[in-house]
């Protein structure tokens, strides 16, 4: 019995490649693309760096990042809505802080190229 050569040749996670098919690579990678778009912003991009080192209100983030409350509150809605941040509400105040783990080795390439010391 020959081998099919559509799977024989396909990589494997042993092998160093993927197991999923064209398709579903397509479509990572355009949900991985959707949500970079959301990131490439200098507003989020800071928001980012700042909630990686604590949990901060909209109002202490939008005073940081330098825009109104309103205007942060909606870049906050981006990025909780691609599972970059999360909330937590505390009485009357609702803290942020990073809920995907991979944006502190995604933050430190960002630096390191274009924030070199």
């Amino acid at each position: 019995m020959v081998a099919d050569k559509r799977t024989s040749s396909r990589r494997t996670p042993a092998s160093g490649g993927s197991a999923t098919g064209p398709s579903e690579t397509v479509t990572g990678f355009n949900e991985a693309a959707e949500c970079l778009k959301i990131l490439a912003h200098p507003v989020r991009l800071r928001m980012v760096q700042l909630l990686l080192v604590g949990r901060y209100t909209v109002g202490e983030i939008a005073e940081d990042c330098g825009v109104a409350d309103n205007v942060a509150s909606e870049h906050l809605r981006l990025m909780q809505r691609c599972g970059f941040f999360d909330s937590q509400r505390e009485g009357r105040r609702v803290y942020y802080h990073v809920a995907e783990p991979h944006l502190k080795s995604l933050m430190a390439c960002i630096e390191a190229r274009f924030m070199p010391v």
